[in-house]
């Protein structure tokens, strides 16, 4: 069996890429108490660690046993995104947390590690921010093998146009090589078409899929596996200007549709960036999941927010994975997470590639 710890957890997107692939999660590191909550429910028979990353000696996780075969993680990102202006900066204390990553692979010395951000790590500081974090994994012994890259998830089976930082190292050297992208990509529609018609403000623990299992998409049907019926069809309840805003937006368009006299109390709409009241076009992959809350991403067709179940099936979430928390943190947890296709995907590149290593 091979293992895997995940720092910086999340809810577990990344770790569930993995237990797809074949990895079985050990361990699990998180502050934020519901997404450690959402990471036990649904990661069974892993140990979740609820706490500060930089308080803990890695050496508890290990037990006296082997390496583990892979250290996974994505590093508080905040700093590093492209969305994110006035933070994004190497003076963001929180940028510099990549070093506890480095910390627990010197310590625990697995055979992979796979560190994962968002893609404006590659821009800030002309690139030097990369090259940095790179130059602190090589100079571990025995690691000098290290590949980066950016991978959209909408060319591993999610439906969705999100790119992601994936730093990937190990210590048996294999130069890594990323994995190829699928032929297909999936649309909105056929992500989300089974799901229930919401209204505003509905918050359904359990509902009905409208398709049935062959009237229902390759990739619903995917997303069905073992699921009954489609759980925690929540929306936010946003207020009736908001809602008179949304019937002025056709699929992909955004804020601008919106005539100017319902957008009066928007002192200054420079601020307003493309994706604020974005509706998503039915006939392609998402835009990118991430505060889609307070972005006021809209459904394609009906003139309300996206649910939590939509927007787990956007990135990749399969039914039967439910999240832990008030509404607000749960969207939280979804937006922040490592689709789980496109973890799965370098995951098999990765074991794929360490078992060609060992058979020479």
């Amino acid at each position: 069996m091979l293992y895997g710890i995940d720092i910086f957890s999340g809810a577990g997107g990344l770790s569930l890429g993995a237990e797809m692939a074949g990895i079985k999660i050990s361990t699990a590191i998180e502050i934020n108490p519901y997404a450690a909550k959402t990471f036990l429910k649904n990661h069974k028979g892993a140990r979740v660690l609820q706490g500060d990353i930089q308080e803990l000696d890695p050496q508890v996780l290990n037990n006296g046993k082997q390496p583990p075969f892979v250290i996974m993680g994505g590093p508080p990102c905040q700093g590093f995104s492209l969305s994110n202006t006035r933070t994004r900066n190497m003076e963001n204390k929180k940028n510099f947390l990549f070093l506890e990553f480095v910390r627990f692979v010197k310590e625990l010395r697995p055979q992979w590690f796979v560190l994962e951000n968002v893609g404006g790590i590659t821009n800030i500081n002309e690139g030097k921010t990369q090259t940095m974090i790179e130059d602190c994994f090589k100079a571990i012994k025995g690691y000098e093998c290290i590949s980066s890259s950016i991978l959209c998830a909408s060319d591993f089976g999610v439906p969705q146009n999100r790119n992601r930082f994936f730093m990937v190292g190990n210590r048996l050297g294999i130069k890594f090589k990323y994995p190829s992208k699928h032929e297909k990509k999936f649309t909105v529609d056929e992500a989300i078409n089974d799901l229930p018609s919401l209204q505003n403000g509905d918050m359904i623990d359990e509902a009905v899929y409208t398709l049935s299992l062959d009237e229902a998409s390759d990739y619903e049907r995917l997303m069905r596996k073992d699921s009954d019926a489609p759980k925690q069809n929540y929306v936010s309840r946003n207020n009736d200007l908001v809602i008179e805003r949304y019937k002025y937006i056709g699929q992909g368009q955004n804020w601008r549709a919106i005539p100017e006299y319902l957008m009066q109390n928007y002192a200054d709409k420079g601020r307003c960036h493309s994706g604020i009241y974005k509706r998503l076009r039915a006939d392609k992959p998402s835009v990118v999941i991430s505060n889609y809350r307070k972005s006021m991403l809209i459904h394609p067709w009906e003139d309300r927010g996206i649910s939590v179940r939509e927007a787990a099936r956007l990135q990749s979430f399969p039914d039967t994975f439910t999240f832990e928390g008030p509404l607000m943190h749960i969207q939280q947890q979804i937006g922040n997470a490592v689709p789980p296709l496109l973890a799965k995907a370098v995951f098999q590149e990765i074991i794929k590639q360490t078992k060609k290593h060992e058979q020479r």
